[in-house]
């Protein structure tokens, strides 16, 4: 069964000490508000307000009587998120209520970093956490950032956990946990099946595994406009026959990290009840190598019947893509977006804290980049440059799964996933990382999701909600 976080923020504001986040450009406004002796406390204490900053004031017993945040200026504040969350250890373990005069949606984030912070990874070996509470939030619903930091949280426990106990198989159960939570279908299609339902290139990738390879199908809702949501479900990639070296394949448990983020997205859906009908789509499998593995310059037909030409048995997670969104595309919804860790090239492009987008819809892609600065979940969108198509055409199939060349690798790999994608209303591709190297504030090192709450926040205008 899944497990979430319960924040459950505190109620009463009774005895809650106050946090004040302070902007570094109105510290001296502030502090002229203060008394003569709390003046001199942080004046002796050096705070400045820069970013990070805190402030124990006392009060005339030796309690605490606020903290103070420091948030630093404009310019550092556009470089540093969840600034409240980053300091979330190094204030004493009370109950806190936060003042601020800032606008809600700059309040919002700072909810948002707490509650991210609150985040460990304990499957694996205990962890004490003895966090700091929060008084409920009164000029905002507490309830939905509480959602959207569940379904965050989610999305990371399903990236971290290794292989051995997330392969297809338990992604498949975590899902169905998930469905039946909140009331929603699942149906699976395995192993030989795949060849039976016409899904034979999940079929060829993931065969050579001992688990079985499989399309998990998500359904929820019954009116309103219809979402797809097409995550990459390759629950550890070797690269195949054209094996990966060691260095590249030490973090591919995170290669489900598309399934993962679209399985967290879901949760925030259907939790908040957005008034949509929601379908999720995880092709999930291992690219194993094995005698029944497929190979290079095998040549394999789509469900779409477009043949496609393996040139690398690296690039598999398009394959199965292909697959998922030919099926997805059949039923013509309002919106479709695929999710996937699929390319180093889009890494070297953007780092790992940007999430490269694709669409021909130049609305979806505004309104997208829009939520994305508002709700700090960093976005990028990239080109469907169509004179690339050539690159991705070897002569003897319709489709090269991997051009040589090395050039436009996140593009042509869009490139190909488009050509499976006909009868959508709009589509849209995120190439992501799913994987946070170093800690930061709201995010410890580890798996992460990227693009979801931009994605969430988009929705209500992008579908007319």
């Amino acid at each position: 069964m899944l497990e979430f976080l319960e924040y459950n923020f505190e109620q009463d504001t009774a005895n809650a000490c106050p946090i004040y986040l302070i902007k570094a450009e109105e510290f001296k406004l502030w502090l002229e508000g203060e008394e003569s002796h709390v003046k001199n406390w942080i004046y002796a204490s050096k705070f400045l307000a820069s970013s990070g900053d805190i402030c124990l004031v006392p009060d005339s017993s030796g309690n605490i009587e606020k903290v103070l945040i420091g948030l630093g200026n404009e310019e550092i504040r556009k470089r540093n998120r969840f600034v409240l969350g980053g300091v979330i250890k190094k204030i004493p373990n009370l109950k806190y209520k936060l003042v601020s005069e800032h606008p809600d949606l700059e309040v919002k984030e700072h909810y948002l970093g707490w509650l991210l912070s609150q985040y460990h990874f304990s499957k694996y070996r205990d962890q004490v956490q003895t966090n700091p509470r929060l008084v409920s939030p009164s000029m905002f619903d507490g309830n939905r950032t509480e959602k959207i930091a569940q379904g965050e949280a989610l999305t990371r426990d399903l990236i971290n956990t290794p292989t051995n106990d997330m392969g297809p198989s338990e992604l498949e159960q975590s899902i169905r946990s998930l469905a039946e939570l909140h009331g929603a279908s699942v149906k699976t299609i395995c192993g030989e099946s795949l060849l039976e339902k016409n899904f034979p290139m999940i079929h060829a990738v993931g065969r050579a595994s001992a688990e079985l390879p499989r399309l998990i199908e998500l359904v929820w809702g019954n009116h309103g406009p219809t979402l797809t949501l097409v995550g990459k479900g390759v629950c550890f990639d070797t690269g195949g026959l054209n094996i990966k070296p060691a260095g590249s394949m030490s973090l591919m448990k995170k290669d489900m990290g598309g399934a993962a983020t679209v399985i967290g997205l879901a949760h925030m859906i259907m939790a908040l009840n957005l008034p949509l009908k929601l379908r999720v789509l995880v092709p999930a499998v291992e690219n194993s190598i094995a005698s029944a593995a497929f190979r290079p310059q095998d040549i394999l037909t789509s469900r779409k019947g477009l043949t496609v030409e393996v040139n690398n048995t690296d690039a598999e997670g398009r394959l199965i893509l292909a697959d998922a969104l030919a099926y997805a595309d059949e039923d013509s919804p309002d919106l479709l977006i695929c999710m996937a860790t699929l390319t180093g090239a889009a890494r070297v492009a953007v780092g790992p804290d940007v999430a490269p987008f694709y669409t021909d819809d130049n609305n979806l892609a505004n309104l997208l980049k829009e939520s994305s600065i508002r709700v700090r979940d960093p976005i990028w969108e990239m080109p469907f440059h169509n004179p690339y198509e050539t690159l991705i055409e070897p002569g003897i199939a319709d489709l090269d799964n991997a051009p040589s060349g090395g050039f436009a690798g996140s593009i042509t790999a869009a490139l190909f996933l488009r050509r499976f994608v006909e009868n959508a209303k709009s589509f849209v591709h995120f190439d992501i990382y799913g994987w946070q190297p170093t800690a930061s504030p709201g995010r410890p090192k580890g798996g992460v999701g990227m693009g979801a709450r931009a994605i969430l926040d988009a929705l209500p205008e992008v579908l007319k909600l």
